[in-house]
This record gives structure tokens, sequence and C-alpha cells, in this order.
């Protein structure tokens, strides 16, 4: 099993996108982020060097077998593992380990995610907490929910900050929803208004206007015919009146006309947000998780 860690997005998506490729619904988060960063590189952006980013590529001879990125720009900073054989995910926890790369989160499918996760506690004599619990879904044929008062329309640059707000709050009531640590390692909550804005300029978020903004929903660029909707927030005094189910179902239509596949992420917490989603006609794909590793005295 032969481990390579590749800095160059464009260079990791020449040598796994035939991997990629064959699940692009399972690889939708790596896909995702090697594809923007890849743009982004050959606009002249440089690379991050103030913190660990690299793509990982796991071979068995010539096959590529798995891939895991470590990109997020928040703490703990966690890897993103996709399914990989249970001896690349415990060599890519040694070979991190011997670089002397301290490993606090891991994040992605099971059981490669707490594979990795488990040998990395092992070689610091630390243990592994679950964060999250998650789950992948896809949209099979939608079924369109009753249609509650108002529309779905883009959030325009004015509407920025306001949607930057709930971007972050979104995080946060899912957080007190389930009992856990309050940003207890999520990416969304390192989104600034230059972030929000790219997705505001690419039309790919969009109030529910009801008398005004009531509720948001996202979705990400398209990578290898997927695009992964989110997020998805209803402040606390709109919901219960229909609003996220008319909505993604009206973004989820769209993507679909476009000629993509649509899948998203829940909080398998959430049981109210799991069964909506399958209600609009979205299926389990595979279970996730979010870890931390800690060492003794944290």
């Amino acid at each position: 099993m032969d481990l390579e860690l590749v800095s160059d997005p464009a260079e990791f998506l020449a040598a796994v996108g035939d991997h990629l490729a064959a699940d692009p619904v399972l690889g939708t988060v790596v896909a995702t982020v090697a594809t923007r960063e890849a743009g982004e590189s050959a606009r002249g952006a440089a690379s991050p060097t103030d913190r660990p980013h690299w793509y990982a590529v796991a071979r068995d001879g010539e096959a590529v077998v798995g891939v895991a990125m470590r990109t997020a720009p928040f703490e703990p900073h966690p890897l993103f593992v996709m399914p990989m054989p249970e001896p690349a995910a415990r060599g890519l926890a040694d070979l991190l380990h011997a670089r002397g790369e301290r490993v606090e989160g891991v994040n992605g499918a099971l059981p490669a995610a707490r594979v990795l996760a488990d040998e990395t506690a092992r070689l610091t004599g630390g243990s592994v907490r679950v964060v999250m619990h998650t789950r992948l879904f896809e949209l099979g044929e939608l079924t369109p929910p009753p249609a509650p008062p108002g529309i779905l329309r883009p959030v325009t640059e004015d509407e920025a900050g306001l949607a930057l707000g709930w971007f972050r709050a979104f995080h946060a009531d899912a957080d007190e929803q389930a009992g856990r640590r309050a940003g207890d390692g999520h990416g969304e909550t390192s989104f600034d208004l230059d972030d929000v804005l790219v997705r505001v300029r690419g039309e790919r978020l969009w109030f529910w206007d009801d008398g005004g903004p009531v509720h948001l929903t996202g979705c990400n660029v398209p990578a290898y015919g997927v695009v992964r909707v989110g997020p998805v927030y209803t402040p606390k005094q709109h919901r219960g009146r229909g609003y996220a189910a008319a909505a993604v179902a009206e973004v989820s239509r769209r993507i679909v006309d476009g000629g993509d596949r649509a899948c998203l992420f829940t909080d398998q917490a959430n049981p109210t947000s799991n069964r909506l989603y399958e209600a609009l006609g979205y299926r389990r794909v595979v279970d996730m998780a979010n870890l931390r590793v800690e060492t003794p005295g944290e």
C-alpha cells in the first residue's frame, strides 16, 4: 500500500479523477474542495502555508484505492477521509505521526475515518471522541411538498451579511439541539463575507421569501456531475411552516434539471431533518462521522 501527499489540487485531480468519477456522490466533499482550489490556483492563489494543507492518494500497485485531504481552514484542521482499506488508513496515520503532524480531528466515511483516528490515538496515547454522526443522502425521485406561502429567490449582495449570520447560526443551533459542545470543528463557522459573496455571485445561495427572508438554502459547485446542497437553515421563529422542505425541493429540482445529481449531508442527531429529506426523495448512501482525537489532559 503506497501513500502520497500532494499539495497541488490540479495534480491531485489528475491522479485520482477516475477514482472520484467512479462514485462522485461518495466523493462529493473531496471533489468539490479540490475542484474549487484548482480553479483558485489557476487564477494565481497560493496554497496556505500557516497550516497543514494537502491531499492524500492511497494506491495498491497502480490502482487508486482511497483518498483523503487536509484542507480545512478551521481548528483543529481535521482530515477528511474517503473509504479506503484499513491498512491504508492506519498507514496514513503512521505517516502523519512520523512527519510530526498533529492530528486532532478526523472526519469522513466509516470505518476508514475511525481506523485512522484510532491509530492516531494509539500513537499519541490519546482517545477518540465522536463529535457528530452524519449521513450522506442522494436524491432519487423528487417528491415536492405542499407549497408554503412565498417564493425561492437568489440572495443579493446587499443581503450577504444576513446570509453570513445565518451560516454561522446554522451550526450553533445544530449543536444546541444535539447537546454538543459549541463550535466543535464546524467548517461553515470559518466562513467570512467574501466566502458568502462568492456563493451569491455564483448563484448558489437562495432565500425563501415570505414578506422578507425566512429561510436560507445553498449549494456547492458541481464536481463530476454532482451538486451538494447546503447549508439549509431556518431561524427558530420561522420553523414549522414548510419553508425548508419547499426550498430544498426547488433547489434540488434545479440541480436535476441542469443535468446533475443532487446530494446532501444530515446530522443523525436531528431526526426531523432526516425525515424531511427522505420524504422529498433523498436516499441514504453512507454513514460518516466527525471525530476528535484528544490527548491526555485535554
